[in-house]
């Protein structure tokens, strides 16, 4: 068949809208990250009630987890590295962010608490000076 033949089919130019319009109508919207369809009911407030901070004991071990201090020396040396002042004196063998924020972990200058969560959403605030003895 010969190029000149093949034409492409014209369409009703309101046929594609009507489709467009209905295809709208019977999709689920999504509002604030949930799937709710039209005439649902909305659901009501949380059930869920305010963590309780733990007042008794200690959660978890004694002493700072590896995960715990790997948190805390990344953090410390991001801070370190945008500019904040280091908690310690500067010698001669602290090159990077990184060494500094070894150094201020090991010294205990830095005044940061670790959160530490129950499944039942307790948690407890606790010093790494005392996780550091």
């Amino acid at each position: 068949m010969p190029e000149a033949e093949k034409t492409p089919s014209k369409k009703q130019p309101g046929a594609s809208a009507a489709k467009a319009s209905k295809a709208k109508a019977t999709k689920p919207k999504v509002v604030k990250g949930v799937l709710a369809t039209l005439g649902a009911p909305r659901p009501g407030p949380s059930k869920r009630r305010a963590p309780e901070e733990v007042t008794s004991g200690l959660i978890g071990p004694s002493h700072l987890t590896r995960f715990e201090r790997a948190r805390i020396l990344g953090a410390r040396a991001l801070q370190l590295s945008f500019g904040a002042p280091p908690l310690i004196e500067l010698s001669a063998g602290l090159n990077n962010a990184m060494d500094i924020a070894r150094a201020e972990l090991e010294t205990g200058a830095l005044p940061i608490s670790i959160r530490r969560t129950l499944p039942s959403g307790q948690y407890q605030n606790i010093p790494i000076s005392d996780l550091l003895k």
